[in-house]
């Protein structure tokens, strides 16, 4: 029987081609964020993408016929507001002031986050070797924060790690979700976005920001987030933990911030400080390791 080469397997395997096809949007949507900045404030965009997704999401609810109606509506309006609001309005203001590297790093520390919250809500204590990666990441993030030098840039960074402690804050409370009732998650996904992006919209329409340049460039950016990286790859992701380990599903979208990184590297010319470089890799090391920890224990688990 003829071996098949191991790229050929990966592209062959349709969870694995959907596990890089997430990567690379969830990663280029980075820059495309970026770029739609230069024709909108954070809050309108923030609004405007999510009203897209919502839109989208909700037309799939619609044409499944199920999950029409939201279960635990008050639970599901905290997870909106924590994770819709609060992350997205904070990453797209946090993307306003510095740069797509730098911010998506500060914001892909959320499963360290999830780790120390973990601990006093669900009683899931660290254990020994989580505390190396755990230590890497925070010394990684105060090289990059510079507590020492807060001027300029700091309200960006802030806001990125505002982002990803409510994208934390967020898994947890799914988690306490589902372990008291059981969710359809397309369902659970497209209720909290709604309930999550009225006070995006309340926002934008508040805050006084330049008007909207309805630009080609513009309209492009916005249905690539809205469409593509909101409704499809949300698809893609409830795919991916169906078909995949969560362990080697976690593995993958680390390519995630890479894949940002380099895309700002490569067409917005951005290059991070020496000692930014330094603490976006020791956050990388730490998420690889615990990505790489968390896949070893589930396949200690399965073992007879």
């Amino acid at each position: 029987m003829e071996k098949i080469p191991l790229r050929k397997r990966i592209l062959l395997n349709p969870a694995m081609a959907a596990l890089i096809a997430l990567s690379c949007l969830w990663g280029y949507n980075w820059v495309v964020m970026k770029e739609a900045l230069k024709y909108s404030g954070p809050f309108d965009f923030a609004a405007l993408r999510m009203v897209v997704g919502v839109v989208c999401l909700f037309g799939l609810l619609l044409w499944r016929r199920h999950g029409l109606r939201p279960r635990r509506p008050l639970q599901t309006l905290l997870l909106g507001l924590i994770g819709t609001t609060v992350t997205i309005g904070a990453v797209t203001w946090a993307l306003a002031l510095g740069s797509v590297g730098r911010t998506a790093i500060l914001v892909y520390t959320m499963p360290f986050w999830v780790l120390l919250f973990a601990w006093p809500i669900l009683g899931e204590r660290i254990r020994g070797n989580q505390w190396v990666p755990t230590v890497l990441a925070f010394a990684g993030l105060l090289i990059i924060l510079d507590p020492g030098h807060m001027h300029g840039s700091a309200l960006g960074k802030i806001l990125a790690v505002v982002s990803g402690v409510a994208w934390g804050l967020g898994a947890i409370v799914t988690k306490v979700m589902r372990k008291r009732t059981q969710f359809d998650l397309v369902s659970l996904t497209t209720w909290q976005m709604l309930f999550g992006t009225i006070p995006l919209i309340v926002l934008a329409l508040v805050v006084p920001e330049e008007p909207v340049r309805w630009t080609m460039p513009f309209v492009a950016a916005l249905l690539y987030s809205g469409v593509f990286s909101n409704a499809i790859a949300v698809l893609l992701w409830f795919y991916i933990l169906e078909k995949l380990p969560a362990g080697a599903a976690s593995m993958g979208t680390l390519a995630t911030p890479v894949i940002g990184m380099a895309a700002s590297f490569i067409q917005l010319g951005e290059r991070p400080t020496p000692w930014e470089g330094a603490g976006m890799v020791l956050i990388l090391c730490a998420l690889g390791l615990l990505t790489y920890i968390g896949y070893r224990q589930s396949q200690l688990l399965k073992a007879p």
